[in-house]
């Protein structure tokens, strides 16, 4: 079993930067992909970022080269940095990993941007 537990959230204005993180806890061998999805309301949940125990990455297209993710595989920990945030960057973010490949999500915290 898999713990995840989301810190980091909040209200920020357009254009600004945020980080939220992601700590991973529980009894469990392996952890081979952490990441972020997110949820605006009446929206489906869609990936932001992906990134594996190796480091590959991949990221939605909307985010590309505004959000990084990275990971510290010691503390079972991922970050994701959001810079030049938008107002359509809202949603409830939630953090993903496997674990022998079965799927673990947090309960979610909430970005806002706007003025």
């Amino acid at each position: 079993q898999v713990q995840l537990v989301e810190s980091g959230g909040g209200l920020v204005q357009p254009g600004g930067s945020l980080r939220v993180s992601c700590a991973a806890s529980g009894s469990f061998s392996r952890i081979e992909a952490m990441g972020w999805y997110r949820q605006a309301p009446g929206k489906q949940r869609d990936m932001v970022a992906i990134i594996t125990t190796g480091a590959s990455t991949n990221y939605a297209d909307s985010v590309k080269g505004r959000f990084t993710i990275s990971r510290d595989n010691a503390k079972n920990t991922v970050y994701l940095q959001m810079n030049s945030l938008k107002p359509e960057d809202t949603a409830v973010y939630y953090c993903y990993a496997s674990s022998n490949w079965r799927p673990y999500w947090g309960q979610g915290t909430q970005v806002t941007v706007s003025s």
